[in-house]
């Protein structure tokens, strides 16, 4: 078994594709501990503000079978892979760590942890003192100094009250 981190995202029906995406994650992966849910503007485009929570769990899936996983459930919920980077979502899910593995061609770990709060934070929350696989810093240690550089906007909510 391998522990993963997921993060999710939506601006479009948001806690509606957001709540049914955790549910298809549950009857796929193991042991899921979810974060807060995080609202924060769109980047990169105007659109609707996005909620992105990020999940823990547990797979015996290789990291391959993982992501393919993960874009089975964003087309069973009406994603198109095909629209722009940064253009409005039904729903997004992304791989953000696989284990301690590094692999660039699949881009594990995910940049995106060290650019955008919106993924830094859901990790730092569920996996305070585990260290980043390339940086060796805990994450706690890098939301820390993301807030003191960085300009961002992020609501943290309840997700259980959200999510109802």
């Amino acid at each position: 078994m391998v522990n993963i981190h997921i993060n999710i995202g939506s601006n479009i029906n948001r806690r509606k594709n957001i709540a049914s995406s955790i549910r298809s994650l549950e009857s796929r992966f193991f042991d899921l501990e979810v974060s807060s849910l995080y609202s924060s503007p769109a980047e990169g485009f105007d659109g609707d503000d996005f909620f992105n929570i990020g999940v823990n769990a547990s797979t015996d899936m290789s990291i391959n079978e993982t992501i393919d996983e993960l874009h089975s459930i964003e087309h069973e919920h009406g994603r198109d892979r095909k629209q722009k980077k940064f253009s409005s979502r039904i729903i997004d899910l992304d791989l953000v760590l696989y284990g301690n593995d590094i692999n660039p061609k699949l881009n594990i770990p995910r940049n995106d942890i060290l650019k955008y709060a919106f993924v830094l934070a859901p990790i730092a929350e569920l996996n305070s003192e585990q260290l980043h696989p390339i940086k060796k810093v805990s994450y706690s240690a890098l939301w820390k100094a993301f807030q003191t550089n960085k300009k961002y906007s992020l609501i943290k909510y309840n997700a259980e009250e959200i999510l109802k």
